[in-house]
């Protein structure tokens, strides 16, 4: 008679592959412990192919699996990771990368080989994310490749996927191609994005430039984060001396891989062409300036509410340095019919007098 459990007939053949499973499993277990994270993925990448095939030749339902889960737990007792919920990730996981693993799906120039090593590279948490949120293969490799390359916590992983980076990364107008040399123009054009998400900012309707350089430097670290790595706080309001006159640059930063500074001005209203003039004047100066024997000429980045692509390609083509143009979203501004029901900070401060007086 055979042996039945959470609904699955439990036969010869089945035992003997559960039996399969189980080996791999052992043998996994005893492999050394800096190599925890890759020989789980590989076993997990393995026991998912094999129920995909199974499924497939067997004709086996979603019953296996909760066969698979009663009896692994059974075995591996002090094992996580054998839920029924997880076997059928595995088998997700698998389904996703199968074809460019197994060399049926190009991903641009990487090899099936460099596909394996990539995902499973990372956190088993870190697949599980990108495979749930990402619409292609093409996006959850972008992720998989910036995970690493950032040493991103889950967290900012999801943070990332959640804000679209991969189909903003690198939309910028800008006129690198035709200002920097061909090694540093590529680099330069996907350090940018368009647009920025500046959502971590909480701002009233009618806030103007001041007021959006002040949040974002309160907010530097979550601005560095939007900006992408390799973007390093200089200063804001940075004084230039230029003949007998004296200027101010909204922010100064220096990028570590381009190997120069990035000046950036702001502007809380839509792009106008007059506004590339003045950036293009504190590229220069910048240069003249500040940049020393080991830096790369100075980028500008204009970052603006709103654009016309084609006014902005418009403005680029006479001008003499390199910058970008990109706009940035805002979602948490303040209506001003909310704004007029918010307790001012003197009205708060006097509430809290009033309760100290009290005790």
């Amino acid at each position: 008679m055979e042996k039945q459990e959470v609904g699955f007939v439990v036969n010869d053949e089945y035992k003997k592959w559960i039996a399969s499973i189980k080996d791999r499993i052992k043998s996994s277990q005893i492999k050394a412990s800096v190599k925890v994270n890759k020989e789980m993925l590989e076993l997990y990448w393995h026991i998912g192919e094999d129920i995909v095939n199974q499924q497939r030749y067997s004709k086996w339902g979603d019953g296996l699996l909760r066969q698979m889960s009663v009896d692994l737990k059974k075995t591996f007792p002090d094992m996580s990771g054998f839920s029924e919920t997880n076997l059928k990730t595995m088998r997700l996981w698998y389904r996703f990368y199968a074809d460019a693993v197994n060399g049926q799906q190009v991903v641009d120039e990487l090899s099936p080989d460099d596909i394996f090593r990539l995902i499973t590279a990372i956190p088993w948490g870190h697949n599980q994310r990108i495979i749930f949120k990402c619409k292609d293969l093409r996006e959850a490799i972008f992720y998989v490749q910036y995970t690493i390359e950032n040493n991103w916590s889950r967290d900012v992983l999801e943070h990332q996927i959640e804000s679209s980076l991969y189909e903003r990364r690198g939309k910028a107008i800008t006129n690198f191609k035709d200002k920097l040399p061909a090694a540093a123009s590529d680099l330069a054009i996907q350090t940018l994005k368009d647009p920025y998400s500046f959502d971590f900012l909480t701002m009233r309707d009618d806030y103007d430039e001041k007021e959006l350089e002040d949040a974002l430097v309160n907010q530097i670290t979550q601005f560095l984060l939007e900006l992408g790595t390799g973007f390093s706080y200089v200063g804001r309001q940075v004084h230039l001396q230029v003949g007998e006159r004296e200027f101010y640059i909204d922010l100064l930063l220096y990028h570590i891989k381009l190997h120069c500074y990035v000046v950036i001005e702001l502007k809380a209203k839509r792009f106008e062409p007059e506004y590339i003039g003045k950036l293009n004047f504190y590229v220069t100066a910048v240069n003249k300036q500040l940049t020393g024997d080991g830096d790369n000429p100075a980028i500008g980045l204009l970052i603006c509410k709103d654009k016309d692509n084609v006014v902005a390609e418009y403005s680029l083509e006479e001008v003499s340095q390199p910058i970008g143009i990109a706009g940035y979203e805002l979602r948490n501004a303040l209506r001003k019919e909310y704004q007029s029901s918010l307790p001012t900070i003197e009205a708060l401060e006097s509430e809290v007098a009033k309760m100290v007086g009290t005790k």
